[in-house]
């Protein structure tokens, strides 16, 4: 019975470790890019809604997103998915409406269309 309890703290120590890795990781990532500088507050806003939520990111923030870079992109969300604010949301989810976003931001940042006015993610 003291081998179980044993494993069972080593794992719950491998399994703690590992997310502090994560969230050290993605930490660094934000920390070196300047990632929390490079979008202003309202296209943070419109982003967070259109993954998080359900909201839609205009085209002045789908520049912004694609400024702001992959690299940077991905780091905050998956720093905020760490947060234990949104701990009953389904990462896979959030992570698929991450790369939706990222991907329809780049295709209009990449050739704007003159009527083009954003798009939503449901």
């Amino acid at each position: 019975m003291a081998s179980l309890n044993v494993y069972s703290a080593l794992l719950v120590l491998f399994l703690t470790c590992g997310a502090a890795m994560a969230t050290k990781e993605n930490d660094q990532i934000i920390k070196e890019n300047n990632c929390e500088t490079k979008m202003g507050l309202p296209c943070v806003l419109e982003a967070f809604t259109c993954i998080f939520e359900t909201g839609s990111i205009s085209n002045k923030c789908c520049g912004e997103l694609v400024g702001l870079g992959k690299v940077c992109h991905s780091a905050l969300v998956k720093r905020t998915l760490e947060n234990p604010l949104f701990k009953d949301l389904s990462p896979a989810t959030i992570i698929a409406k991450s790369i939706q976003t990222w991907n329809n931001c780049l295709a209009l940042v990449d050739s704007p269309s003159p009527s083009a006015e954003g798009y939503m993610i449901a």
